[in-house]
């Protein structure tokens, strides 16, 4: 790790203030700040829109699997089950796709830090 930390040093050493400080909001975060990092940005109205289906969803399910558990006949047991089922899937890929944003956010994190030191390494080339 000594050698990531003697780039970083050279290239906050090549930052001016301003982009000193971008370098550092663009730290690896852990995953409560990636999951509310999910609620800025341009998307933020999707994600909240997607949590509240998630959500409903997940009460059918609570619904679904309390009818399937009063039920007597075969009949209705299939067709409570069939219902969880399809909104327990309802929820996990709603939940994937969230967790596919926190990946791709993630990502960009990523591309603008390299951005950020070939700029910095290029500047201190032509020095």
């Amino acid at each position: 790790m000594k050698f990531t930390e003697d780039i970083d040093e050279l290239i906050k050493e090549t930052l001016t203030e301003e982009e000193a400080v971008f370098y550092q909001e663009l730290e690896e975060q852990n995953i409560w700040q990636m999951a509310f990092g999910l609620f800025k940005g341009k998307n933020k109205w999707i994600l909240v829109a997607m949590n509240m289906v998630t959500l409903i969803f997940f009460g059918f399910f609570i619904y679904c699997l309390v009818q399937f558990f009063d039920a007597t006949e075969t009949k209705e047991l299939i067709k409570w089950a069939t219902g969880a089922v399809i909104f327990l899937l309802g929820v996990s890929m709603l939940k994937i796709f969230a967790w596919m944003q926190m990946d791709k956010n993630a990502l960009l994190r990523e591309i603008k830090r390299l951005e950020i030191q070939i700029l910095s390494l290029a500047s201190k080339s032509l020095k």
